[in-house]
């Protein structure tokens, strides 16, 4: 077997490992963060279980950080209460993003984890079988139910050779998505081998697997060998570390090979992480402003290679410059070898150690403002700033920039190699930052701020609706364009009824008093609809609104999950030219929705153009969720 077959068949509860079929995975570690905890969390009390059932949970404070009124505290603090009445282990603020944090002090081998974060498949840079998901799905494992996914196809990825010169391995997963685009990953696993893995740090590889979510994929895996043993060992978890390589004769769906040594330093141009070119291709852009961290780069071996490159040199003075560590612990380590003096000296903003820039939490470019990142995203106006142009890059690419004022290739500002990294053979370690869950948890009053609304009920799906089309989009549209990140918006994720009112800002100004209007209604779309974050109000919002049914081109993986929860019919055109002929405004009527698809026949609308065939892939159980209104509903039952 590879190793993607042989975590999930340690997992497998239910279902076959055949392509496209449903398998259900016991899971053994969860991870929240406070932009998706609380809603997460507000659905397990809603469950009724006395304490978590899995073997590890923990609660990071990371993105909601930016405290400018009371709502994001209020959060925190009953996060900090309800992780201790439950048995959750609580990251507060300050002490790092959940995927840097969850990579140095839990990650294990062999294990299987979902998050309520769609970058949780950074953890498959340490072997595990991780998975981004909605709050929903985290809330019900942590009650004790296994995840659901659709079994996908795994694609080796063959690493030949080394990289040279400033090449790094952000360069390695922007190349892959040059090659397959952001919907290239869609119902695939990527596992890397060849020769080339084993030249790659586990921060390195965190780099690949994290980004692997930019392109669609399920999860990304790299083999727990000795590289994987010494990052555990100076992380002081070496009893964790357990070898899980693929079988000399195991058997993938797919193949592609990247050549580490022809590489070159990519960036990534505005605004989708797959339009990707050579450095040098777009050298001579003038940027306003560079911002190095994110979950995705900001491990310390790239903060010492920052150090490094900055001793005795000051950014240009034309550039606002930021830089995020991700951890706590690597804030301490540069700290304490000085590795910060030269960040500091350079005019760098040192920021504090959550997601802060990536997600629109402060440090907004300027209007119209050029922004280079080591970020994992660049959607429109996800940086806080609508006609911002965001480019992706590496550290080494980033640096280069911030010091010449304008977007180059670092093997040519710099030339030679990139200089090599030493690191400590022990980290610094200081688990009592976390806070463990309370012995008597009976005594912990949960605390809830006026910020914090009770879940509303969801009725089931009628059997015929007629529906009027009150949004239709074009492809790739994002959950970033359904439910905007930033810090106007994300302080309301605890409260439904105000956070919807944001549904769709940036893409029509009227979709919600429409949506209101209508009372029950539809939206129509293209190609990957609800790509990028796992955020679930990007579901729990148009339902909210009235929406009982999403018709689109196609749809990407973590979405139309959080649709089904939510009890929101997903379908699909049987033939995609069948788009143009729905419209605004349309009215459409479905009939016989519950004897159609419980007695897999086929499914019509009626529109006034006359009926399109529709398609429906759900499952036996997705179907009973859909038309008990969501999830939550056939818990309770």
């Amino acid at each position: 077997m590879n190793i993607a077959q042989k975590l999930i068949s340690k997992h497998l509860i239910d279902g076959k490992m055949e392509i496209g079929a449903e398998i259900a995975l016991k899971i053994d570690q969860t991870l929240t963060q406070d932009a998706t905890g609380t809603m997460a969390y507000l659905q397990f009390e809603a469950m009724k279980i006395k304490k978590v059932k899995t073997k590890l949970s923990v609660s990071y404070i990371d993105h909601n950080t930016l405290q400018s009124g009371f709502e994001n505290a209020d959060d925190h603090k009953f996060l900090q209460t309800i992780a201790a009445k439950y048995g959750i282990v609580f990251s507060p603020a300050g002490n790092g993003i959940c995927h840097q944090v969850h990579l140095e002090r839990f990650g294990e081998p062999g294990a299987s984890l979902i998050g309520a974060d769609s970058h949780t498949p950074t953890a498959g840079a340490l072997c595990m079988l991780a998975f981004g998901a909605g709050g929903l799905d985290i809330a019900a494992a942590m009650a004790g139910a296994p995840f659901y996914i659709t079994m996908p196809k795994i694609v080796r990825v063959n690493l030949k050779g080394a990289l040279k010169g400033w090449a790094s391995s952000k360069d390695i997963i922007l190349e892959i998505l040059r090659l397959l685009t952001v919907k290239g990953g869609r119902g695939a696993i990527f596992e890397f081998s060849g020769e080339g893995v084993k030249t790659l740090s586990v921060p390195q590889r965190a780099v690949i697997t994290n980004m692997g979510a930019e392109l669609g994929a399920t999860t990304s895996l790299f083999p727990s060998d000795e590289i994987t043993k010494d990052f555990l060992t100076r992380q002081g978890r070496q009893h964790t570390w357990l070898q899980i390589e693929a079988d000399s004769d195991a058997h993938y769906d797919e193949e592609i090979t990247v050549d580490l040594a022809s590489l070159e330093p990519l960036i990534s141009l505005p605004h989708s992480p797959d339009n990707v070119k050579k450095a040098k291709e777009v050298r001579g852009i003038k940027v306003d402003q560079v911002c190095i961290g994110s979950c995705t780069n900001s491990s310390l071996s790239d903060m010492l290679l920052i150090s490094e490159v900055l001793k005795g040199k000051r950014i240009n003075k034309n550039v606002s410059f930021t830089v995020s560590p991700g951890s706590r612990q690597v804030l301490s380590m540069l700290s304490s070898i000085g590795a910060l003096t030269p960040i500091i000296e350079s005019g760098a903003r040192l920021l504090e150690c959550a997601c802060g820039p990536c997600i629109g939490m402060g440090q907004s470019p300027k209007s119209a403002g050029i922004s280079v990142r080591t970020f994992n995203r660049s959607f429109e106006g996800r940086s806080g700033t609508k006609d911002a142009l965001v480019y992706l890059a590496s550290p080494q690419t980033a640096i280069a920039t911030a010091l010449s004022g304008e977007i180059c290739c670092p093997n040519e500002y710099f030339g030679g190699d990139a200089p090599k990294i030493a690191l400590s053979n022990k980290f610094y370690i200081d688990d009592n930052q976390f806070i463990m869950p309370a012995a008597d948890s009976g005594k912990i009053e949960i605390i809830r701020g006026p910020n914090i609304k009770p879940l509303p009920n969801f009725e089931p799906l009628p059997d015929n609706l007629t529906l009027p089309v009150v949004l239709k989009t074009a492809d790739n549209i994002t959950t970033d364009h359904i439910i905007p990140a930033g810090s106007k918006v994300l302080p309301f994720r605890s409260n439904l009824p105000k956070i919807s009112e944001f549904t769709f800002g940036a893409i029509d100004k009227d979709f919600v008093e429409r949506a209101k209007s209508a009372k029950s209604s539809i939206i129509i779309g293209g190609e990957n609809y609800g790509q990028g974050s796992s955020r679930e109000h990007a579901a729990m919002a148009v339902r909210f609104l009235g929406i009982r049914i999403i018709l689109v081109k196609s749809f990407a993986r973590i979405h139309l999950a959080n649709l089904i929860n939510f009890g929101i019919l997903p379908l699909t055109f049987e033939n995609v030219a069948d788009y143009d002929l729905v419209n605004l405004n349309d009215i459409l009527v479905f009939e016989n929705l519950a004897g159609s698809l419980k007695g897999n026949i086929p499914l019509y609308a009626k529109t006034p153009k006359g009926a399109i065939s529709l398609k429906y892939d759900l499952t036996e159980r997705q179907k009973d969720i859909v038309f008990a209104g969501g999830f939550l509903n056939t818990m309770r039952n």
